[in-house]
């Protein structure tokens, strides 16, 4: 049997990250103040349907705070609450590549301060980069685990466009070619639930077992307060999937990942304030535990189905 370490079937980042530096790593999530161009006007307004007025950013300091300030607090809060040692600055909310170079520089730089810091992670989305912004982040590499962190959701143009995205898939691959041509680590956020086929989740699987994607990062569909998804669940025209078809179904995406496809998230957290439905989703350990033992369950494992997948280019 195939195991990760730590007694999970599938290859956790968090186990990736204390295994390269010898001691576990915590994210520091950051705000920097950037907008994105689905909410701007520059696409269209209003983003996409699920995305919250904190543009996906869970954690509690205000960007009033410099980033240095925030990577500062948030070493001083995990040291004392974990006695953490080492740490990547994640740029989180938004789109965070959507300046002009020069300004991205200077962000970039200010979370790099604190000899602490070992890692660097840039969220953004695949209409958000060009050559120089990637030559930019490539540039810090050579002295930090950096990763971009790009949300896909979906292969599907026709879930893309039912979310008001605001790019296609072809979008996403153009990206991620030229991210990976600078030898950025990259990871693909996905959603499940959204109203696809089971077919059509796993077919999403597939194509990045076919891209062997660096990582990625699961997340359930989730209505958020002050959301455009959150007006339509109250008004009775979509749904979510139960935790049991969840996890089943984010067992069935694991098992068709490389094995050498590090885990992000599987399940989410810090919503618990906003969240409006699916209310199960606010029990984050709750979903874990369940996903480790189904996994148990089936005798199964991530990359169980990879070889196979593989064979069907």
């Amino acid at each position: 049997m195939c195991t990760y370490g730590d007694n999970k079937r599938y290859n956790q980042f968090s186990r990736l990250l204390k295994d390269k530096f010898g001691a576990k790593v915590y994210k520091i999530t950051l705000d920097a103040g950037f907008s994105c161009p689905n909410r701007d006007g520059t696409i269209s307004k209003g983003g996409c349907i699920f995305c919250d007025e904190g543009g996906s950013f869970s954690q509690a300091h205000s960007n009033l705070l410099s980033v240095e300030e925030q990577v500062q607090e948030g070493i001083k809060t995990l040291s004392e609450r974990f006695k953490a040692e080492k740490f990547m600055s994640y740029f989180q909310a938004y789109s965070n590549t959507y300046k002009p170079v020069k300004e991205l520089e200077k962000i970039y730089n200010s979370a790099l301060t604190d000899e602490k810091i070992v890692g660097l992670s840039i969220g953004t989305r695949p209409d958000c980069v060009d050559d120089e912004k990637l030559s930019l982040i490539a540039g810090y590499k050579d002295d930090y685990y950096t990763w971009v962190e790009y949300g896909l959701q979906s292969i599907h143009d026709k879930t893309l466009k039912k979310i008001n995205r605001g790019h296609n898939f072809d979008c996403f691959l153009k990206a991620y070619e030229k991210t990976k041509e600078k030898g950025i680590n990259v990871c693909v956020h996905i959603i499940l639930g959204l109203w696809e086929t089971h077919d059509e989740m796993m077919q999403t699987a597939q194509k990045l077992a076919e891209l062997r994607v660096d990582g990625v990062k699961i997340h359930m569909l989730c209505a958020l307060k002050n959301t455009r998804l959150a007006d339509m669940y109250r008004n009775n025209e979509v749904g979510f999937m139960e935790e049991d078809e969840y996890v089943q179904t984010v067992c069935d995406f694991l098992e068709y990942l490389p094995p050498e496809t590090s885990i992000h998230r599987l399940a989410g957290n810090g919503f618990k304030k906003t969240l409006i439905a699916p209310l199960w989703l606010g029990k984050k350990f709750d979903c874990l535990n369940k996903i480790d033992r189904e996994f148990i369950k089936r005798n199964s494992y991530q990359g169980v189905k990879f070889s196979h997948a593989s064979l069907q280019k």
